[in-house]
């Protein structure tokens, strides 16, 4: 089946995490996403992860997370050769994407205005931890940076405890799902005008649009948002509680699933306590309800009621470790995880997250294993035009 994206060309001139996550989505669709490195050092992810013999050969776990599919081509862009290769492939392509600082790609000569010239109809988005204008523009980012100054950390963690991280790194997902969201709606728009599209992407943004609720509670009713635990701060009961063996979270966030949640339970005595009465009874009453309600889970495991529960039509999951949630039955038969075949030492093979989107009711899985630092340099050189002989010629001056 074609790809959404094919025939769509992706310069991914990007680092770490947010932008190659971008371009990484963009991939799963279709597109031939051409990443563009430093000769020598590439990707700062080729050296992160938990294996240490992977990061040592410049293909960490970390890398091999989110490039999968794509092309690698090493060229040195402060060389005056290395910015006429940048140019040909601007003139190629249909997309760039960058999350560089504001202004570091404009210093080597390639401003928004000087790459509308080159190819009027390529869409270019930046993706940076603030934005391109403010205060904090000049500013290097990190998620954990981000979450703090977002109010993301504020609101994580226990009542009478400190603000917490969340336990990923969400700001740089979510800053990368907005990009890759906002690169298809610029790609419709060229189809009906025929022009490009400069796309700013602020991490900080995105992560405070990503709060919803919480962000309204404050703009709407100035209600400061208090940490909750591991329990829904809007209603009650509706969080993670303790079982007879393991974690079982529970959202009877309706009058019916609370009814429901009751009889399964066997504690209909609750439906009749004048402090359950309502939602907002059983908000205010919280700790007493939490308690009447785990006096009975923990009779069972969570497995036994998360079964029972869930037939019964009351949301209900268990609490999962990475691994358990890989091997769900839901998420095998969903096809989520693809095998893809990588010469590594060690590896013939590695597994890897695809798409969360079916289309035509096929999983998107990752054309081609990630690549080694460079590897498609001389394929891409060639589809530029560079005969053998420049070609040799830009690899001895290290251009390439």
């Amino acid at each position: 089946m074609p790809g959404l994206l094919e025939g769509t060309r992706v310069l991914d001139l990007t680092t770490v995490l947010s932008g190659p996550f971008s371009s990484f989505q963009l991939s799963l669709f279709g597109a031939d996403v051409i990443k563009i490195e430093i000769p020598g050092t590439g990707d700062l992810a080729r050296e992160m992860g938990e294996d240490p013999a992977l990061a040592w050969i410049s293909m960490g776990a970390s890398f091999l997370a989110q490039n999968a599919g794509k092309r690698s081509i090493a060229v040195d862009l402060k060389f005056e050769k290395g910015q006429e290769i940048f140019v040909r492939l601007l003139e190629s392509a249909d997309v760039l994407v960058e999350n560089m600082r504001p202004g570091v790609l404009g210093r080597l000569g390639f401003t928004w205005e000087r790459i509308h010239e080159i190819n009027p109809r390529l869409v270019y988005c930046a993706i940076t931890g603030f934005g391109q204008e403010g205060p904090l523009a000049d500013r290097p980012a990190y998620d954990q940076i981000v979450q703090g100054l977002a109010g993301m950390s504020d609101v994580t963690g226990t009542p009478n405890g400190e603000p917490t991280r969340i336990g990923f790194p969400l700001c740089d997902t979510i800053g990368g799902f907005a990009a890759a969201m906002a690169i298809c709606a610029a790609l419709v728009r060229r189809t009906r005008d025929d022009v490009g599209t400069f796309l700013d992407v602020s991490m900080l943004d995105t992560a405070i649009t990503s709060m919803g609720w919480v962000v309204s509670d404050q703009l709407v009713t100035n209600r400061t948002a208090v940490r909750a635990g591991n329990h829904n701060a809007t209603s009650s009961p509706s969080g993670t509680f303790q079982t007879g063996k393991g974690l079982l979270n529970i959202a009877a966030n309706s009058q019916r699933q609370f009814e429901s949640l009751c009889r399964v339970l066997g504690c209909v005595e609750l439906l009749g306590d004048p402090r359950f009465a309502s939602r907002s009874d059983r908000k205010l009453n919280r700790d007493e309800l939490t308690e009447a309600l785990e006096s009975v889970l923990q009779t069972r495991s969570a497995a036994e009621w998360e079964e029972e529960l869930s037939a019964a039509s009351v949301p209900v999951g268990r609490v999962l470790s990475i691994g358990d949630a890989l091997s769900q039955p839901q998420v095998i038969e969903r096809q989520l995880i693809h095998d893809v075949v990588i010469d590594l030492p060690g590896h013939e093979k590695v597994s890897l997250v695809g798409s969360g989107v079916h289309v035509d009711s096929e999983a998107l899985a990752p054309s081609m294993a990630p690549p080694l630092l460079g590897q498609h340099t001389n394929e891409i050189l060639l589809q530029l035009g560079y005969s053998p002989e420049t070609i040799a010629e830009l690899h001895d001056a290290r251009v390439v």
